[in-house]
């Protein structure tokens, strides 16, 4: 099913600015965990975070998906030590957060002052192929994908 509207309503139109990313192909676990880390930051802040976290000086932080994955270095990001280097997912958002700071402008919200509202990830469209196995039959293989979406607002 097609991804047609944002997940949140939030205040007024005029001093929000809204960017989707449909159907990319980044887990949707680390996207949600990627998610709730965003939320109530500045759009500069988390910008440095994913540029850390993509060039692997940092950590995202796993609290809810975090079956089997070991604790890393240094001090607890989150209150949690337990933690991925998802750099595909970086790119992603980072492309993501450019447009949102673009629409921001266009709207004339200051882009230097922009505060993340709402940030969301939900399951997208699994793209289907064979794989193929022996002479006789193939498998079925499945391409996850993920939308992820933003709102910001200026910070006061």
């Amino acid at each position: 099913m097609a991804k047609k509207d944002y997940q949140a309503k939030v205040g007024n139109e005029k001093k929000i600015a809204k960017a989707i990313a449909k159907n990319q192909p980044v887990s949707t676990k680390f996207a949600t965990e990627l998610c709730r880390e965003m939320r109530g930051k500045t759009l500069s802040s988390v910008e440095e975070r994913l540029e850390r976290i993509r060039d692997g000086k940092e950590f995202l932080p796993l609290r809810q998906y975090n079956k089997r994955v070991p604790h890393r270095k240094g001090d607890s990001s989150s209150g949690v030590k337990s933690g991925r280097f998802p750099r595909n997912l970086c790119s992603v958002v980072l492309k993501l957060l450019e447009s949102v700071k673009a629409n921001a402008d266009f709207k004339g919200l200051d882009s230097e002052n922009l505060l993340i509202v709402h940030c969301f990830a939900s399951h997208g469209f699994a793209r289907g192929g064979m794989q193929s196995k022996g002479k006789i039959s193939g498998k079925r293989r499945y391409n996850k994908s993920t939308h992820i979406e933003v709102i910001v607002t200026e910070a006061k």
